[in-house]
């Protein structure tokens, strides 16, 4: 067998200085991108570490012991974090998703989460405050997280059966200890959850019946993704892609479903309903049902990179701007510029591009960007 050989190229240096505006005038008007989509949603990783190793995010073949993760001081700061927040929600953000890596290994992060959630907002209205986790820490976290201000929480859990959920992962967690955050995420308020499950066919296709089952009349929303080719190292294969309509075959043959409309634009699931009324499930179709036209998010990785899309293959270096003298409204100038000139829509176009870029660029990996 060949050996996989991996670049050793390293994508977080790539990154390009942002434009600065001449004067300090107030950003004014609707921001829109070059295909006339606003800016709505901030995905925040504040960690690119994770206890798990999984194959699709951070096989261990490669995130090994010798792997060299950011060093704290390249980190944002919580008050760097929050900074860069607050120039976004002056310029249209409502949500603002922390992610990671595993976000909960970031040591006191209820503390900015509680900066966060005290944001002002132009309408007055509170900020959608969210955090996706693997939940290893859920249990032991989620009252803190919620007396801080988070809103919701959305677990990634790619199986129920004990034995496929620990070779996936591949740190050898128990799937009870997931489950076990689930109900305290639930229990103190932190409500609807959300469950995601990648879905690689040949791994754990076979779990969608019981993942649905287990959840089906509860107050989780279960939603199944579909296998993508972020980063580089993952291996991607189309054929190990199980397509949604797939997915929702199955699950349509057991527990019969109508499809439901859209709870607001951007929206990244179609969402579907148990006819008898159990409850509902969502589908993310980033390879077969591209979703681009609609997609209102921008991405600030731990090190303060700004990217435009998950598959993108380099960011805008905003730590610079947020570590010098420019104030808000130049560094407001600078986002705005950027989305401004945003045209991405890799997963529209996949079909029609090279396996890989050809200035040789790597698109960014999953856990220094966040889902």
């Amino acid at each position: 067998m060949a050996a996989k050989v991996i670049p050793l190229a390293d994508h977080r240096l790539l990154a390009s200085a942002p434009l600065l505006p001449a004067d300090d005038t107030p950003f004014s008007g609707p921001l829109v991108d070059t295909l006339g989509r606003p800016l709505h949603d901030l995905r925040i990783s504040v960690t690119d570490r994770c206890n798990f190793r999984c194959s699709y995010c951070m096989p261990k073949e490669i995130f090994d012991k010798n792997y060299r993760f950011l060093p704290h001081d390249a980190l944002l700061s919580f008050e760097e974090i929050a900074r860069a927040a607050r120039v976004f929600v002056d310029l249209g953000v409502r949500k603002i998703r922390l992610t990671g890596g595993e976000p909960l290994l970031r040591k006191n992060l209820e503390r900015l989460v509680e900066m966060l959630a005290n944001l002002p907002t132009p309408d007055g209205r509170p900020l959608d405050l969210t955090l996706t986790t693997n939940a290893s820490l859920l249990a032991r976290k989620a009252q803190a997280l919620k007396d801080a201000g988070l809103q919701r929480i959305t677990v990634s859990l790619d199986a129920l059966d004990d034995t496929t959920f620990r070779r996936m992962n591949d740190a050898d967690f128990p799937v009870a200890d997931v489950l076990g955050g689930i109900e305290a995420a639930h229990r103190v308020g932190l409500g609807p959850v959300k469950v995601n499950m990648v879905v690689k066919r040949g791994t754990n296709d076979h779990e969608i019946l019981p993942m649905a089952r287990h959840f089906r009349g509860t107050p989780v929303v279960l939603r199944f993704i579909e296998y993508m080719d972020v980063g580089a190292t993952n291996g991607w294969r189309m054929d190990e892609v199980l397509p949604s309509a797939d997915v929702i075959a199955r699950l349509n043959a057991e527990f019969p479903l109508e499809a439901m409309a859209a709870s607001q634009s951007g929206e990244t699931a179609a969402r579907w309903r148990y006819r008898d009324g159990q409850g509902e499930v969502g589908v993310i179709s980033s390879v077969t049902q591209a979703f681009c036209r609609d997609c209102n998010r921008a991405r600030l990785t731990t090190e303060g990179r700004l990217f435009l899309c998950l598959f993108g293959t380099q960011g805008h270096d905003l730590r610079a701007l947020l570590r010098s003298d420019r104030t808000d409204p130049q560094v407001a100038h600078a986002i705005a510029a950027i989305w401004r000139g945003r045209g991405d829509r890799y997963s529209e176009l996949r079909a029609a591009l090279p396996p890989a870029p050809a200035d040789g660029a790597r698109r960014v990996e999953m856990h220094y960007i966040g889902g």
